[in-house]
């Protein structure tokens, strides 16, 4: 697939030399958070830069605001323009290997910095390697960009907006967790398990199939919220509901909003 959102391995192997085309290797693993940046350093794609979930993608943790809060914008901006984006002209493509789960937090966090320019490479680092396309352990030099923040907040919304807006007939509440957390039957991370009262549950790994392919026709999924004014989208912390944002983005959905703190944010309040 190659659309404004979803790119294929042979559409960034055709353009992986483009001097207006920056790769970002945004792979993460929330078990153990130095593993995604060692498996850059040994093996990437060519060219690549690497942004961390944590020490990039978002701000350290407080008593509320979730588990990963939304970034230091300032020292994201400027980290952006280290590895050459400019706020206009720069293709960014971000991947990983865990069905998006981390570049889609890239994808979003750059939608909400004005920069739309921006897609997910389908399939990720295995779907690449699979293609036998060029892989290296160089780490670039920094490149001269000039990245320029052009915020919407109408993208996010807080505890407050959600508690005000989450039972209103216009607006509909998206639990991106895996079926078993949003019932309350386990939960592996949080303090507390169970739902926001009203929320309905996306499972956000049912945008991919197994091998990490965007599965075809995203708006079947959404049958029951393309007519809704507002979606407010939310998972654990904040991270994994990009991947349902961005599937509302394929299916021509322009109602998504993130609620960043997420379920981490909502039961903070609750202990």
């Amino acid at each position: 697939m190659n659309n404004l959102h979803i790119v294929s391995a042979k559409w960034l192997h055709d353009h992986l030399h483009d001097p207006q085309v920056v790769v970002v290797d945004c792979r993460f693993s929330l078990m153990d958070r130095e593993l995604g940046r060692k498996q850059y350093q040994e093996n990437h794609i060519e060219g690549a830069y690497y942004l961390d979930l944590n020490l990039d993608l978002s701000s350290p943790v407080q008593k509320h605001g979730g588990r990963h809060p939304l970034p230091d914008f300032d020292k994201l901006a400027k980290k952006l323009s280290q590895i050459g984006i400019n706020s206009s002209g720069t293709m960014v493509v971000a991947y990983d290997d865990s069905r998006f789960a981390f570049a889609s937090r890239l994808w979003w966090l750059l939608r909400y910095m004005g920069h739309e320019q921006v897609a997910v490479l389908d399939g990720g680092f295995a779907g690449w390697k699979a293609q036998n396309y060029a892989t290296s352990s160089a780490i670039p030099d920094d490149r001269i960009g000039k990245f320029i923040p052009r915020f919407q907040p109408e993208l996010v919304v807080d505890i407050e907006t959600v508690k005000s807006r989450k039972d209103l007939p216009e607006v509909v509440l998206i639990d991106s967790r895996e079926g078993d957390r949003y019932r309350g039957e386990r939960e592996p991370i949080d303090p507390i398990a169970g739902h926001i009262e009203g929320a309905v549950n996306y499972p956000w790994m049912e945008v991919t199939n197994d091998q990490g392919f965007v599965i075809e026709n995203q708006s079947d999924r959404w049958q029951d919220v393309k007519n809704a004014q507002e979606a407010i989208v939310y998972c654990g912390s904040g991270v994994t509901a990009c991947v349902n944002l961005l599937s509302l983005k394929l299916a021509e959905i322009e109602t998504g909003r993130l609620y960043a703190g997420s379920w981490s944010d909502w039961c903070s309040y609750l202990k």
